[in-house]
């Protein structure tokens, strides 16, 4: 993403007619440097177009901070982008997934960077990849400070591209969350999702297919939105709301991504504590459904799957439910008590959802 400019020698017309386009790439990465500088923020030194990008944490407010790091991507969403020929969002997905990661350790995003990688470069597009990426850098305030762009003909169809994203944060020693710090009789809520987020899309293809539809034609979960258009919702990013609560007794957060609800609250309970939550406490948002019903999926599989419909639980202590909830919704977030900490009983499972047969019916 950030090579210097070089003449049009016989060398670089050879790399064009062999599938790479060097000035197509240079043409990218001055639309980067205008979305890049959108994001700047305390800690940021210089800009774009070295080989490293520096970061003060000092300059960003820390005294003695922990970092952390997530990676992640995107998955099998980046198909619907690319049938429907819409690039803007796939990028917020990016930034959310690495930086909800983040999150669940107390950590604020501090920086991101990208890969993009495409067997033939069209700068329009990739740029609206990388708007996408800057507008979930500005919602979780965080600074795009540096990516690659891999022009790699014969890796990808000329039409396909894959994303990667990287994100540090931060957190004063001695504040990371870790499962020490939930106990039984610790409340769970649910923040809703925003639709499916980056999960499950495998699945939800196949669902599509087998049922016949057409991307371009109506969802038939929301009529008033083209199928594609429908299922290409962003995910929901919930650093700025969270952190801003998170002094007011949260004990533990957990990001629901692949596996569900099954399969992520265990990682931030302590081995002897399970997870017990009351599935009427939410609506199942009728994009879950729909799969569930088109696809014959039943509640089980669904919510080890799908976020089904919370996509961050959040754990607090019991007298800090209700001050951490109103703090929350007066954020933005529509938020669930949805279940409570409980004693795991040996051999028992980490995670129980009551009433999911009724509440979920495939």
């Amino acid at each position: 993403m950030y090579c210097k400019r070089s003449e049009d020698t016989i060398a670089s017309r050879r790399y064009r007619e062999a599938g790479v386009d060097i000035d197509a790439g240079h043409t990218l990465v001055d639309s980067i440097k205008r979305l890049a500088r959108a994001t700047a923020r305390p800690g940021v030194i210089g800009g774009l177009g070295g080989f490293a990008a520096p970061f003060d944490p000092k300059a960003a407010g820390f005294r003695d901070p922990i970092l952390l790091s997530a990676g992640d991507g995107v998955g099998t969403k980046l198909k619907i982008a690319q049938a429907v020929d819409r690039h803007d969002t796939v990028g917020i997905d990016l930034v959310a997934m690495c930086v909800n990661d983040l999150l669940t350790a107390g950590a604020e995003p501090l920086f991101f960077l990208d890969y993009f990688a495409c067997g033939r470069l069209d700068p329009a597009r990739a740029e609206a990849v990388v708007a996408g990426i800057a507008e979930g850098c500005r919602q979780a305030g965080c600074a795009l400070i540096g990516g690659e762009t891999a022009e790699m003909p014969g890796m990808y169809d000329d039409d396909a591209y894959d994303l990667a994203g990287f994100a540090v944060g931060a957190v004063e020693r001695g504040g990371v969350l870790d499962p020490s710090r939930v106990a039984a009789g610790d409340a769970i809520l649910g923040l809703a999702s925003s639709g499916l987020h980056a999960n499950g899309f495998s699945l939800v293809r196949r669902i599509v297919e087998e049922s016949g539809l057409d991307y371009a034609a109506a969802a038939p979960f929301a009529p008033d939105a083209a199928l594609g258009e429908a299922l290409l919702a962003p995910t929901r990013i919930y650093v700025g709301s969270v952190l801003n609560a998170l002094p007011l007794g949260i004990t533990g957060l957990a990001h629901i991504t692949g596996g569900g609800l099954i399969d992520n609250l265990p990682r931030v309970l302590p081995a002897d504590l399970a997870a017990e939550l009351e599935a009427d406490r939410w609506a199942l948002p009728a994009v879950f459904r729909w799969l569930a019903e088109a696809g014959g999926v039943p509640a089980a599989e669904l919510a080890r799957t799908f976020n089904c419909g919370i996509g961050m639980a959040v754990v607090v202590a019991a007298d800090a439910a209700e001050p951490v909830a109103a703090a929350l919704a007066g954020a933005g977030e529509t938020v669930y008590r949805i279940g409570r900490v409980a004693p795991r009983p040996a051999g028992g499972p980490a995670v129980v959802i009551h009433g999911m047969q009724a509440a979920w019916p495939a």
